[in-house]
């Protein structure tokens, strides 16, 4: 039945749903109802994402249209019109993101007095100050890189900031001493230099570039209250101390993006960590995706940009304002004061159970504890490997690694458990895009500390996020488990919501168990009790479900299919939504991102309503609910419902079952639902603002970081209480020596 829906036309592109989600976030750049400084953010994430769009998905549509596949997607576009369709697309983005920069952006800092200034636009003393910090700082740094006969057109570093220079050699008298100026210290000293012979027409155009140096903070800090000036800025300004006998014809700043994407031939190769290593140094030489360059650039200098990187024109992009927007991230971190332009800080609640005081895994032998960070605090996971590293009476860790942070308190705690002679077994996937150097590197830590590490199944990311402790308890062993919907890092875990499951189920430890060994030897289970394992199992699964609510819907019954999700793009998934949908399933989905789906076919009969949220947290975790006659069965994954998370990756999806957390999952998709703030509402192809009409305005964000500080007084009250009863009883046991107050009996 689903397969009447497999046209075209009911499929949106997976790459310009993804230029829409960065649309969204351009959004919350525009809102006026954010603080500023964050919407400053905002801006700079919007860079960001697509600088890495263009690394990764566009350079795939690249290989495929210059391997002349002419296979279409989905929606029916091949590579080379996906290509066409994107840049088009980006470019009108490019256009609106400069508009909000200049137009909202700095014109609202400016009435904060906080200012990013321009050379011309500076004080005499500020204009000192550049120049000393070019003289001090940046000359002995700078590298000129010229291209002519004897030197060919340097390699531009991918994301790297340039500045393109048009030079002419000064022409002089038959003299040839010339002063040569150099700037030492606070001093302008003129040297008489020999000019070297040069046999070449003296009035020839030449071009050279100077890389702006990593470094060194973009933003410079300025005399004066939340100054700044773009460190490309000052550069420019001072360049001629970098090319003596030249006049400086024109400059403008530039950068590319460049093929990215770690292509290994895992089936090839008996070394992956090896592998991935050498891939690691070649992608730097991708090709040009894309080049950026300011408005205003000379033609010759573009000219010679386009020619010696060899960019098409659709990959051009030019720039009203600074190139590189991503500089705004830093923005709010550098502004001293102005709190109110920033989100007010809250603090994350962690339940007493899971803190060190106390013993987990006693608390979890008690209960399950379902876990919403950044509201529930992310400490609870590292105190469950901490008290894991530390307890006598574990007797091994197993855990899956895909992204950490650069310090990891969890990778300090695994090394510390190897090195007290406990078994731990890390997989740490090294093909984690853009982390590949960091898990390396963490990988071969882990090994020097006494871990086991592995790498995972060969053709296959390892995107699952679990953790399994072996405990000896009083009648036996026992397995506790930590499973999640998110990554074990606990940097972003401050502002991405996930959520995760501890739990000493049985049959759920018997089947992690099961799962570990099969990510590190050889043998597949043949099944699994409750887990869901992707490849197939968890697409098998979600199929089930789904034709379970059509026959419940087709038998007269009521079927509600809720979806929780980053990206939904698998074809067969959203025809069989469509299906359900036609037979009279309510479909209720939350997407953050990619939404292949389209809820305006006249055969879905209104059935599928779609939210999108955009907001402070960046929108992380997957829920998986299906309801019927009453029966509600939950679910919580590390997979999207995606092409390569159902069938390239390994990924894990478990029930929630215990009523008290199956309560808890179904109340915060029901929060989220109601948003009517930070959400926008499908409409066909597109996403729309709800409209709220005359309902009070609601954001599921702000009311979960209300409902976690709301914890947090709880809990001081009663720690407050418990304090004040413990200095009662200690008076009442010194003064009164011989009263207990344990031997007192009720009236």
């Amino acid at each position: 039945m689903y397969k009447e829906f497999y046209k075209p036309q009911n499929y949106v592109n997976r790459e310009l749903s993804w230029i829409d989600f960065n649309g969204r976030v351009l959004g919350e750049a525009t809102d006026t109802a954010n603080p500023l400084l964050e919407r400053a953010n905002f801006l700079g994430i919007t860079q960001s994402n697509v600088d890495e769009f263009f690394m990764v998905r566009v350079a795939s549509l690249h290989k495929l249209a210059a391997a002349n596949v002419t296979t279409t997607d989905a929606s029916g576009l091949t590579p080379e019109e996906q290509l066409d369709a994107v840049n088009e697309k980006e470019h009108r983005m490019v256009k609106q993101r400069y508009e909000v920069y200049n137009q909202q952006i700095i014109p609202d800092l400016a009435r904060n007095d906080i200012h990013i200034l321009h050379v011309h636009e500076l004080a005499e003393k500020q204009y000192e100050f550049i120049r000393r910090y070019f003289n001090d700082e940046l000359m002995p740094v700078l590298t000129p890189m010229a291209d002519d006969a004897s030197r060919p057109f340097p390699f531009i570093s991918n994301n790297s900031l340039n500045i393109a220079v048009q030079l002419r050699r000064q022409i002089h008298s038959t003299n040839k001493l010339v002063a040569e100026e150099i700037l030492e210290g606070d001093q302008e000293v003129h040297r008489p230099q020999i000019e070297p012979h040069d046999d070449r027409q003296e009035a020839d155009i030449k071009f050279a570039t100077v890389r702006v140096p990593e470094i060194y903070k973009r933003l410079v800090r300025l005399p004066g209250e939340n100054s700044f000036i773009l460190i490309d800025e000052i550069i420019t300004e001072f360049l001629s101390a970098l090319f003596p006998g030249y006049e400086i014809l024109a400059t403008a700043s530039y950068r590319v993006m460049r093929d990215m994407d770690l292509d290994v031939a895992e089936e090839d190769t008996s070394d992956l960590l090896r592998a991935v290593k050498r891939q690691l140094r070649e992608r730097e030489h991708g090709r040009v995706m894309r080049l950026e360059v300011p408005a205003s650039i000379d033609e010759w200098l573009k000219d010679q940009l386009i020619d010696n990187l060899h960019v098409s024109e659709r990959s051009l992009y030019e720039v009203d304002g600074p190139v590189d927007l991503t500089f705004l991230k830093k923005l709010s971190g550098m502004v001293d004061g102005h709190d109110d332009l920033r989100y007010p800080p809250y603090k994350p609640y962690l339940n007493p159970a899971l803190d060190m005081d106390h013993n987990i895994f006693s608390s979890i032998r008690q209960k399950d504890y379902l876990m919403q960070h950044p509201y529930d605090n992310f400490q609870a996971v590292v105190n469950f490997i901490h008290q894991a590293a530390i307890d006598p009476d574990v007797l091994a860790i197993k855990m899956t690694l895909y992204r950490v942070s650069g310090n990891s308190p969890i990778i300090k705690y695994l090394g510390m458990a190897a090195q007290q002679g406990k078994q731990v077994t890390v997989l740490v996937e090294v093909k984690a895009r853009f982390d590949e150097q960091n898990n390396v590197r963490w990988a071969q830590r882990l090994e020097q500390m006494g871990c086991h590490v592995i790498y995972g199944l060969v053709g296959l990311k390892t995107h699952c996020k679990v953790a399994l402790v072996i405990r000896r308890d009083e009648d036996g062993l026992r397995r506790y488990m930590h499973l999640g919907t998110g990554n074990y890092n606990d940097v972003t875990a401050h502002f991405y919501t996930d959520m995760g499951l501890f739990t000493c189920d049985h049959e759920l430890g018997i089947d992690m168990t099961n799962l570990f060994n099969m990510l590190s030897g050889f043998a597949r289970p043949a099944y699994f009790n409750e887990l869901r394992v992707s490849p197939d199992g968890i697409r098998t699964f979600i199929n089930a479900k789904i034709d379970e609510q059509i026959e419940n819907a087709k038998n007269g019954n009521p079927a509600l299919i809720r979806m929780k999700m980053n990206s939904l793009s698998d074809k067969q998934i959203i025809a069989r939504l469509y299906a359900a949908a036609a037979s009279g399933v309510k479909v209720e989905l939350l997407i953050r991102g990619i939404t292949c789906l389209r809820n305006d076919l006249p055969e879905l009969h209104g059935n599928i309503e779609v939210h999108s949220i955009i907001g402070r947290f960046l929108e992380h975790s997957r829920i998986y609910y299906f309801k019927s006659n009453g029966h509600e069965e939950v679910y919580l994954a590390s997979a999207d419902m995606m092409t390569r998370n159902l069938n390239r990756r390994v990924e894990e999806l478990y029930p929630v079952t215990q009523p008290d957390t199956k309560a808890h999952a179904i109340h915060i998709f029901d929060v989220m639902w109601k948003d009517n703030v930070k959400a926008r509402r499908l409409v066909g192809d597109h996403y729309e603002r709800i409209d709220r009409g005359d309902a009070a305005p609601f954001s599921s964000q702000e009311y979960f970081v209300k409902q976690a500080m709301k914890l947090n007084a709880r809990e001081k009250k009663e720690k407050k209480a418990k304090k004040h009863f413990s200095s009662v009883f200690e008076t009442l046991t010194r003064h009164v020596p011989n009263l207990h107050l344990d031997e007192r009996k009720d009236e």
